[in-house]
Order: C-alpha cells, then structure tokens, then sequence
C-alpha cells in the first residue's frame, strides 16, 4: 500500500472576510468555532469604474478575482460560486425551483353564438354547449354513477393518519373519502393550548361536517372539505371563512358595482365570492341569493346535531339546474330541451333566479333527435378517439397516464408553403386552439404536457402561448400555465373535480388491464415461441 503525506495548506484566495471566533464546550473538551462572513461585492459599476472600461475588466484567462457579471453563469461551478455574494437571492432561488407562472388576466377571444342542449333519457342525462356548430362542453349523469360534488354529509372518522396529514371520513357513500389537514377548519374544534394538527382535532369515531370537492376516481377515495361553502346563482357563500373575492372575468366599473352592494349585504362573519354570472344582477337579486344560501346553511346547522354520522344533511340540484346555474348566462342565444318534465324545472328554477333567461328556454318538438339535428352526435364519436385532426392536415394526440396527461403535436399532412418554421407556428396555432376546446370538451383535468413542434424564434413561442391562454380563458376551470420549458414542452395544470369523457363511456380491457399490449409471459419466462412465431413455424410445416 502506497503511503500517503499530508501536504501543507497552500493559499488559494485571499479575501476580505470577517472572521468570528467562539469557544464552546463539547464534554470534556473545548472547541473553538471559527465563522467567515464575506464582505459584500462591490456593484458592476464600482468595479466598472475602478477598471475604467468594461474590456479591461474581462478576463481571458484563468483569474483569481470574482466577476459578477451575467456572462459568467455558464462557467464551472468553483468560478460561479465565488461570484455568488453579488447575485440576488431571487436569481439563486429560480436555478433550484420552479417558480408559479405571474397572475395573468387574459380575455378571451370572441366566439360565436353559444347555445346549450339537453338530451335526457331513463338511465342518463346529457347537456352540450355548442359554440357556432362546434362542441366545446359536455355533462353527462348517469343513473348508476352520480356525482357528489357539493354535498354535505355528517361524516365519522375511521381512522387518522398523521404520518400523511389526513384522516378517513365515512360519509355513507361506499368507499370512505379523504379530509387533508389544510381543509379542517380548527374554529370548529376545542384547540386552545394545542398546535392545529388534524390528529389533535379528530379522533376515530368523531363525527365531521364534511363537504364533497372531488368525486372518487379509480382506488381513490373522494376528496372532503371541512370548509364548507354553498354555490348560488350569482355568488358563492362560505358560512365558516371570512372571505371576499369578486369574479376576475368581470370589468373593473362591475367589480366596483358589486363591491358595494356585497359590502352592504354580506351577512356578519361570513365569506362571499361574486361570481361571473352577476354582471348586471341587481341589488334585489344578490339579495335574494343570499337569503336562499343563508337559508340553506340554517337547514344544515339545525339538523347536524339531530342526525346519527354518517347521513346526508344537504344534497346538490340535478346535472340540469347545476350547469344552467354554473353556465347558462345571457351570451347563450337559447337552451333547447327534449324531455317536458326537464323543460317545467328549469323554468321553475329560472323564475325564482332570473326570470329574464326564461325566453330563451325553448322544448325541442322535432322528428329528427336533437343531438342528431346539430351533428353532435359524430362530435362525441370523435371527442372519444384519442387522435384529432387539425385543419390544415396536422393533428394531435391525446394520451392519457397515471400521472398526467401527454398531447403531442404532429405537422401531419401539413406542408406549408413558404419555410418550416412559418409552417411550425401555424399548425402549433392551430394545435393550441384545439388542445384548449379538447380539455374542456374531454374535462381533462391534473397535470397536462403538450408537445407542440419546436420553434426556434422566442417570438413565436410567446405567439403560440399567448393564442392558447386566450382560449383557456373560456373555461371555466381553474387553469395555470407554464412557460416553455428547456425540453421545449408546455406544462399545464386543469382543475380536476370529476370523470372526464373518456372515464364515463369506457371500461378498463379485461384482457391487457389498460395496458393496451398483449402480454407473452410464457414466452419472455420460459422461452415459448411467441404465437406469431408459431403460427409460421406451423405453416412452414404443412407445406412441406
């Protein structure tokens, strides 16, 4: 074995720094801590001005002296670090973690005249929103799987996990459902002395008043809110949070406007937030609202002392009324109805919320069936494949993971005309376009990649950014996009609250399990000939 000398230190750097000297017992033994401060970096223009000229400043070798000037950040880290002290903090935190995209209010674009569908039937109820002639939303409810989104349950605690922040809730609806710690409010419980930890609030068989904001999608439970909140025709009411919030789509003279009628009525103690369908509402009617919410809190107070956990204690209107008090707004050129006892609820409701929308409901008497009349129909036939053509003969593809959710953009049949890059921003254009009416279409929801074809002017990019916010914008869904990232992929995420197109008219393949791939264990085990294989061994055989 080779033996080894220590070398004497040798001075690499000589700076300025302060040193500190503490002495501190350590048992038996005294150590002495010795702590460098570095002394602040001069600003480029000390430096600057000191050298006289930016050119007799750079180094072009190998030099002992930090430089703070942004052409030396692709440099190796043992020179990046000494200039560290003169960057900001901000510029240090961006290397290391990805930073949310700035609140951005984009409006959207102009779009042709909406008008909704109702096609209802014994075992399902189907709405569309038709922008022109084209599909852009679809809500279906099924006799055999609601949703239950927004109702209120007194729940019992099954069992409490600190470990993962969360407790089970059974809510009498099958599979238990998930309440995270951030979502109890801790008002409600006894925690005078003690940290609000959900394992110090809750207790198994414990009964909680919990709220539904996710439905159960695959193993996973519903998600719960001890917050509870109830949605009205114009504004939203949450009786346990001192909240205000107006609707971001409204005109700055509007959020005025409703500031302080809100101001005025708002009950004591309680949250509004206004929402988009109450530009114009009058006084009267955000009164009103408020009134039929505070009227439903009361209901829930009253009887969730009275009833044994888990009940139901406040339960959501039909897919009808909630999308036409969600969306039906008066931009919607009319609402057509196929079945005459949905078309005698919706009016009902209307007269006591806006009675002004009632002109535009209309009953649908024709031979031909409705969906078949305005081609929705071979829309949602196309809506369910996962490849969607564009117009000018590119497409894209739509994959949906575990994880997230995966769009890749192909030029396709696409050729252009004049060079590629122009030919790149047009089908990338047009792909942003439809991404955005296929994720409200589809209510794709999570985290979503899209990989439109790379644009090598930063121009374009911005260009191909700014024309899918815009279409974003119409959703009604809670979105947030990222910039491109170095990989030139856009990631995105879409408030994800139930099943999406695909996940109401599909079942996993009991053959591949959703693999989409037929497996050949045998084979790759225990060396079988694969059936392909087989097959041509077995016809080689009877030609002989």
């Amino acid at each position: 074995m080779a033996i080894f000398r220590k070398k004497t230190a040798r001075v690499v750097r000589r700076s300025d720094a302060v040193e500190e000297r503490t002495v501190r017992n350590v048992g038996d033994k005294s150590v002495t801590v010795r702590k460098f401060s570095t002394a602040p970096a001069q600003s480029e223009k000390q430096s600057s001005s000191k050298s006289g000229s930016k050119q007799s400043t750079r180094s072009r070798g190998n030099s002992s002296k930090p430089k703070s000037d942004n052409r030396q950040r692709s440099k190796p880290r043992s020179q990046s670090s000494r200039s560290s002290s003169s960057r900001s903090s901000s510029n240090r935190g961006s290397s290391t973690r990805r930073s949310r995209p700035p609140v951005e209010i984009v409006q959207p674009p102009e779009t042709a005249r909406k008008q909704m569908l109702v096609r209802s039937s014994p075992h399902q109820t189907q709405i569309v929103v038709l922008e022109g002639p084209v599909l852009v939303e679809h809500y279906v409810a099924r006799s055999d799987q609601k949703s239950l989104v927004n109702n209120v349950y007194m729940g019992k605690v099954r069992n409490v996990l600190p470990g993962m922040e969360a407790a089970f809730v059974d809510f009498g609806e099958g599979k238990n459902g998930v309440l995270y710690a951030g979502d109890v409010n801790y008002d409600d419980f006894e925690m005078e002395g003690k940290k609000k930890r959900i394992e110090m609030a809750l207790k198994p068989g414990d009964s909680v008043l919990v709220q539904v904001v996710k439905d159960a999608m695959g193993h996973k439970g519903a998600r719960l809110t001890n917050q509870v909140s109830l949605a009205g025709r114009y504004l939203v009411l949450s009786p346990d949070a001192d909240v205000r919030g107006i609707s971001r789509r409204l005109s700055d003279e509007e959020r005025r406007r409703l500031r302080e009628i809100v101001g005025e009525l708002r009950p004591k103690g309680m949250g509004v937030i206004v929402r988009t369908a109450a530009e114009g509402a009058s006084r009267d009617d955000i009164k009103a609202d408020i009134e039929r919410l505070l009227e439903i809190w009361k209901d829930i107070e009253s009887r969730r002392d009275k009833v044994s956990a888990p009940d139901l204690l406040y339960k959501e209107p039909p897919l009808v009324l909630r999308v036409i008090r969600e969306n039906f707004t008066k931009d919607f050129r009319r609402l057509m109805i196929e079945d005459k006892p949905t078309y005698d609820s919706v009016l009902k409701y209307l007269e006591g919320t806006e009675a002004d929308l009632k002109s535009k409901v209309q009953l649908y008497k024709d031979e031909l069936a409705l969906f078949e009349r305005f081609h929705v129909e071979d829309q949602l036939r196309k809506a369910l494949d996962r490849k969607v053509w564009l117009p000018s003969g590119g497409h894209i593809v739509i994959d949906r993971t575990e994880a997230l959710t995966v769009i890749d953009v192909n030029t396709g049949r696409f050729v252009g005309r004049s060079n590629l890059e122009e030919t790149v921003l047009q089908n990338n254009l047009e792909a942003a376009e439809e991404v955005a009416r296929q994720l409200r279409l589809r209510d794709i929801g999570g985290i979503i990649v899209i990989d439109f074809i790379d644009m090598e002017i930063l121009k374009n990019q911005e260009q191909v950014l700014l024309r899918f916010r815009e279409h974003l914008a119409k959703d009604k869904m809670r979105t947030q996009v990222f910039d491109v990232s170095n990989l030139g992929l856009v990631e995105m995420t879409r408030k994800n609250v139930s099943a999406g197109l695909l996940e109401s008219f599909s079942e996993v393949c009991p053959t591949c399990s959703g693999r989409g791939i037929l497996l050949h264990e045998e084979s790759a085990a225990a060396g079988v000939p694969l059936p392909a294989a087989a097959d041509a061994s077995d016809s080689a055989d009877d030609d002989d």
